[in-house]
């Protein structure tokens, strides 16, 4: 691919005149920096400009903004007359030319311009061309305009980061091409969905007309067969009549022999059931005491377990306190070696200080030692007549000047004492300010120690803070957990002790359970049965529980059923399976009578009974039907009221039971268990399931006891208190010798500051006394020198003091050094007597830090008594539970006995009792068996006397005319007791067919013999139900077929105009499928072309957005990098859902775009832009300060990865202000301000020369 060369641009934006931008002839990472406000960003807008982007994307609303305007100009004739006119010299076109070479080395102008009319003109090479042919150009060079896949604008980078999916659908959608044919796509799938519509419209008018000419064929067919089917529906029904008759005579006469044979059997089944049972008993006795030995050792156990606990949990303090003391002591230990090390260097200090204070009073003996052999040596020697001379003027000059000599002797001691008195204060000055200078040391060293324990107590008072919290969230759980327990602890014995008070709490009768299960196995077996009006219904209130059960009446037991059919089932059921009798009220036929309006309200202290009950409103007819206008009074008062007073006929009950009859009859109320009992079974039930469900939750619920969690929390937070008193203490110790130590150098300040007066008062005294010694021994020289003169004359002295000079000054000398050894002396002893008061106070410390040593080592010795102690006693417990658990093991092993020994006798109790049930309704089905077929055979001849249905009867047989129509098998109602449903327990021993309800009656045949001659032999020996499904399949067949078959004579006319119609359609319907057709497959080419396109592209971006944002992400940190991928929000249809962009940063977790930082969204962003460019890239990629938001290392992580791709194929131009992006470039534009001519201007540096020299000098 080619390279962008250069720029041209004449008069564009902040650029006057004509302006070349060079971009490096051979570089291809290009960096364009310069500062804010320079036409950085212009530059950008030239190439965009000169590439065919829109003005509107260039910062400017106009063609006419982009050309350049100077600044403003006064017009020399303004001036003259002394106006304020202005003139402008702006230019009225401008445009940009882009200088492109291709891989074959062909050079290309690409030149964009603005006329004077705010029109643009394309041309490529110097020669005209329209826009459309410009751009064909561009495209021809991989430069898309519309996906504009050369260029990131400024500020653009983050939004590419975070649009929405379909946003970036659309981008990927330009850049593969495939928006080409939205259009086109859109336009034939509306076509395709016409067309379709239209030929599914006109194949159903064709389906609709065959079906008429069908069924015009079918009924003229059918008038033929009409007769025919008829004649074979009657023989099929006489077939059937004379199958079931047989079938029903054999089996009753078959049943009655079986019946006595099972008789028989029962007796013995009723003799092992009786014995069975006495077993059980036993068994269940025995399993009880075993329960109770197990229970009884598990409560041991548990207390057991309880005791090993609270041992357990009373180890955690004493190890954290051993743990704490340990700490201590090695704190303390730590402590002592480090002071320790400051013992040793002070007992260094005072060595190495006496060691000096002896090398210098060493010194101090051999200076005097020497002095006085060197006066010995270098003095002037006289004669004994010499000395006697001198000794004689000397006293002559003593005489004479006696007075001045006494003042001069005067001030020398004076002088003495005060140069003693300045040196000694100058000592202490020195020493003062010294130590003063150590305090202050020490002072900061301790002001530091306090902050790091302070800083320290912090950490741990925030730790304390945190375990605080979590340990008052485990405590609070545990609380919770304990209130819960609690509470449910005290509901199931409020249920435990509602159970106690029913009568039948734990246990119901066997005779109920019964009746339940009936009811259950009607449900189960018809779906039509609700259930009893007990069950559907309760009370609104327990006070009428008794005046419900008293309204309800007989009605408490019925059973509630959808309609007549399965009351009638359910009946046939309960014969066939001896279940006893029942009550049934069908919803469907029950006549209800409508409500007295009137009676509600009529007295506060009345209601009606239907609204004093809860119930479905699916069973409302059989409530009101079972309730009517019955009143439910609060007293008796209230229902004399109702019926007597406003003598109103209904029946009125009061809550406790007393009744009120229609025609005035009182009855008194119940007492006891009466039918009320019956919702308080419900209630004893339903606190069954609640004390079952409350028992499941208490066992769910965890143990109240002190978790691991808790327990550690509770040592840590000791251990962290522990270690904060011991800082806070620190913290005291620390200050207390603070303030003594700032107490110390106050005094030392205030000691300094009267020393220092002191000392110049001294030394202001010794200046004084010098200054009159000096005049009086001036004095005393003249007198000297007269009186001496004639002595040094025969000496050869000039003057008697030349010869006291010579001895004097050696004297001198020796007094000055000595003065210099006293104070040195004193000096070195002040630090002697500081430094070992320093050191004893240092000793005193370590032997505070043993002893403290020494008692937390006494306790852990104590701790780990202790602890022995306590595990000592563990130990026991845990192996007193180890016996209890095996003896525990022995008693389940035992209980597991027992209760497979009662299991055993249940199953056998469970196999004698079902084999009497099974017994039982073998011989209830039998009977029923009888009464059913008898019934089925009257009901059968009664059919053929009613409908005139021809059977062969014998010759001995009386005429079907004789059997009577009236004698019907209707049962008597059956009234139960209203406080239970009565289960029919007669004929357990068995009575046969005359004890059933239909009595002999059932059994008549009135004299009817029917002849079965003209019944098939295979019909006689297969009375299967499968031969009458075939038979009464055959029956209905031709009834059907006789149903279906009612002839239509205008069949034939109507068929022919039909016939015509349905020409017309098929030629209409064949047009508009070739058209869907047609339709469909031009939708499919383009949808093929468009999707194929764009799979394409996002395929190959999404295998490159990995690899790229991995490169941009990597470092030595996280040498993998990050994680990028997209994702097709609709895989069927990708052109119509969006894409999803995911970024995760390089030890980040999963975030949304929106939640990463904006750095983040940039290397993110330009990972994407990277990944679209190498899609169908560009020859160069120009890119506007997308570093702004990056720091130094992203930055370079980018000039990286744009280095490393830079190069022949892929050219690079970067605007940038951050150095670590713009130094690893090839070349550089520099884009600056020319003030002057109020104009960018630009300059370029190709770097690559200075890495060749930097490589040639290496």
């Amino acid at each position: 691919m080619g390279k962008l060369l250069r720029l041209e641009l004449l008069n564009f934006k902040s650029y006057k005149g004509h302006q070349i931008i060079h971009f490096g002839d051979d570089s291809y990472f290009t960096s364009i920096i310069g500062p804010n406000g320079s036409g950085k960003s212009n530059s950008m807008d030239a190439i965009s400009f000169v590439l065919g982007i829109k003005s509107s994307h260039l910062r400017s609303a106009h063609l006419r903004d982009l050309i350049y305007r100077g600044r403003k100009l006064r017009s020399p004739d303004a001036a003259d007359d002394g106006g304020t006119q202005t003139q402008r010299d702006d230019p009225k076109s401008a445009w940009v030319m882009a200088v492109y070479i291709d891989d074959d080395d062909v050079e290309h102008r690409w030149k964009r311009t603005i006329t004077a009319q705010g029109a643009s003109e394309y041309r490529i090479n110097d020669r005209p061309v329209t826009a459309a042919q410009y751009n064909e150009a561009l495209e021809k060079q991989n430069i898309l305009i519309r996906a504009r896949n050369f260029l990131v604008f400024q500020g653009d980078v983050e939004a590419i980061a975070s649009q929405k999916p379909e946003d970036l659908t659309r981008l990927i959608e330009q850049i593969s091409g495939s928006l080409d044919y939205k259009a086109e796509y859109e336009r034939l799938q509306v076509e395709q969905e016409k067309a379709a519509d239209l030929s599914s419209f006109n194949l159903n008018r064709r389906r609709g007309i065959n079906a008429e000419i069908k069924q015009y064929q079918e009924q003229k067919k059918e008038a033929e067969q009409y007769q025919a089917k008829m004649q074979e529906r009657d023989e099929a029904i006489v077939t059937h009549i004379l199958w079931k008759l047989f079938h029903f005579q054999q089996t009753m006469e078959k049943n009655k022999t079986e019946i006595e044979k099972h008789q028989h059997e029962l007796k013995e089944f009723r003799r092992s059931h009786h014995d069975s049972t006495e077993n059980l008993k036993e068994a269940k006795a025995k399993q009880a005491k075993a329960n109770k030995a197990v229970l009884k050792q598990e409560g041991r156990i548990r207390e057991k377990e309880k005791e090993l606990e609270e041992m357990e949990t009373s180890l955690v303090p004493i190890n954290e306190k051993n743990n704490i003391s340990d700490s201590h002591m090695k704190k303390c230990s730590s402590r002592i070696t480090e002071i320790k090390r400051d013992q040793d260097t002070q007992t260094a200090t005072v060595k190495s200080l006496e060691k000096e204070l002896g090398v210098v009073k060493k010194a101090q003996a051999q200076f005097l030692e020497a002095q006085q052999k060197a006066a010995k040596e270098t003095g002037i020697a006289l004669s004994e007549a010499d000395l006697a001379q001198y000794n004689k003027l000397k006293e002559q000059v003593n005489t004479k000047i006696a007075s001045q000599q006494i003042e001069i002797d005067n001030l020398s001691r004076e002088q003495k004492t005060d140069v003693e008195t300045v040196n000694s204060l100058n000592s202490k000055v020195e020493s003062t300010e010294w130590q003063l200078s150590k305090l202050k040391t020490e002072v900061g060293g301790l002001k530091k120690r306090r902050e790091e324990a302070e800083a320290t107590v912090t950490q741990i008072t925030k730790e304390i803070d945190d375990k605080t919290k979590r340990y008052n969230t485990v405590t609070s759980d545990r609380t919770r957990n304990a209130q819960k327990h609690e509470e449910l602890e005290g509901k199931l014995k409020e249920c435990l002790g509602k159970l106690l008070e029913a009568d039948d709490g734990r246990r119901q009768s066997e005779r109920e359970i019964k009746v339940k299960e009936t009811i259950n196995t009607l449900k189960r077996i018809f779906p039509g049965v609700k259930g009893r009006i007990s069950e559907l219904c309760k009370p609104k209130l327990k006070k009428f529980s008794e005046a419900v059960s008293t309204v309800l009446g007989r009605h408490f037991d019925a059973v509630v059923v959808d309609n007549e059919k399965t009351a009638k089932d359910c009946i046939e059921y309960l014969r066939e399976q001896r279940m006893g009798q029942a009550t049934f009220l069908p919803l469907e036929t029950i006549q209800v009578k409508a409500l007295n309006s009137n009676l509600k309200g009529m007295h506060r202290g009345m209601r009606m009974a239907i609204d004093t009950i809860e119930f479905d409103s699916s069973v409302e007819r059989a409530m009101l039907y079972v309730c009517g206008n019955a009143v439910v009074c609060d007293d008796l008062q209230v229902a004399k009221y109702i019926c007597y007073d406003k003598e109103l006929e209904v029946k009125a009950v009061t809550v406790d039971g007393t009744v009120i009859h229609k025609g005035g009859l009182m009855t008194g109320g119940r007492v006891g268990n009466g039918s009320g009992r019956r919702w308080e079974d419900q209630d004893v039930e339903s606190l069954r399931h609640t004390r079952d469900k409350l028992m499941a939750q208490i066992s769910a619920l965890p143990k109240n006891r002190r978790s691991a969690e808790q327990e550690t929390l509770d040592g840590e937070l000791t251990g962290l208190k522990e270690r904060k008193k011991y800082h806070e203490d620190d913290i005291k110790h620390v200050e207390r010798t603070l303030t003594a130590k700032e107490k110390e150098i106050l005094h030392l300040q205030q000691t300094l500051a009267e020393l220092k007066p002191k000392l110049t008062d001294a030394s202001a005294s010794l200046e004084s006394i010098n200054t009159k010694l000096t005049e009086l021994q001036k004095v005393v020289s003249e007198e000297e020198d007269e009186i001496f003169r004639p002595f040094c004359s025969r000496l050869g002295f000039p003057n008697i003091k030349i010869y006291e000079q010579q001895q004097g000054s050696l004297q001198q000398e020796v007094q000055q050094r000595k003065l210099e050894f006293a104070t040195q002396i004193r000096k070195i002893e002040s630090q002697l007597v500081f430094e070992t008061g320093r050191l004893k106070q240092t000793k005193e410390r370590i032997e505070t830090l043993k002893k403290l040593a020494d008692r937390d080592r006494a306790m852990l010795k104590e701790l780990d008594a202790q602890k022995q102690e306590i595990q000592k006693a563990i130990d026991n417990i845990k192996k007193e539970l180890d016996v209890m658990k095996k003896d525990l093991e022995r008693r389940r092993a035992d209980l597991e006995k027992q209760a497979t020994k009662v299991a055993e006798a249940k199953r056998e109790v469970a196999k004698r009792f079902g084999d009497m049930e099974e017994t039982n309704r073998t011989i209830a089905a039998l009977e029923s068996g009888i009464e059913r077929n008898a019934a089925g055979r009257y009901n059968i001849l009664r059919r053929c006397k009613l409908e005139e249905i021809q059977i062969t009867l014998t010759e001995d047989s009386a005429p079907i005319d004789d059997l009577p129509i009236k004698d019907t098998f209707q049962e008597e109602p059956f009234q139960p007791h209203p406080e239970a449903m009565e289960v029919d327990e007669e004929g357990e021993e068995g009575e046969g067919v005359a004890g059933s309800p239909f009595g002999k009656a059932a059994m008549r045949d009135y004299g009817i013999k029917v002849d079965f001659d003209e019944l098939s032999e295979e019909l006689r020996e297969d009375g299967s139900e499968k031969v009458e499904e075939e038979l009464l399949d055959k029956i209905k067949t031709l009834s059907s077929e006789l149903d279906r078959m009612a002839p239509n004579m205008k069949a034939i006319e109507r068929l022919e105009g039909v016939e015509s119609r349905l020409t017309e359609t098929d030629k209409e319907f064949e047009e508009s499928r070739q058209a869907a057709k047609t339709a469909k497959e031009k939708f499919q080419a383009v949808r093929e072309k468009r999707f194929g396109l764009f799979k394409k592209a996002f395929k190959h971006i999404k295998d490159e957005i990995g690899k790229v944002y991995k490169e941009l992400t990597k470092s030595s940190v996280f040498p993998q990098g990050g994680i990028a991928y997209l994702d097709l929000e609709d895989s069927e249809e990708p052109v119509s859902g969006g894409i999803k962009y995911h970024a995760i940063p390089p030890g980040k977790r999963f975030r949304d775009m929106d939640l990463l930082s904006g750095g983040e969204k940039t290397m993110a962003a330009l990972a994407l832009l990277f990944a679209i460019h190498s899609f169908q890239p560009s020859p160069f990629f120009v890119l506007d300060e997308v570093d702004a938001a990056l720091d130094n290392a992203n930055v370079q992580k980018i000039a990286n990865y744009i280095r490393k791709h830079s190069g022949p194929g892929m050219q690079f131009i970067v605007i940038s202000l951050k150095a670590g992006l713009f130094q690893q470039s090839d070349a550089l534009v520099g884009i600056y301000r020319d003030q002057t001519e109020c104009s960018s201007r630009s300059l370029t540096l190709d770097l690559r020369q200075y890495d060749q020299q930097e490589k040639a000098q290496e």
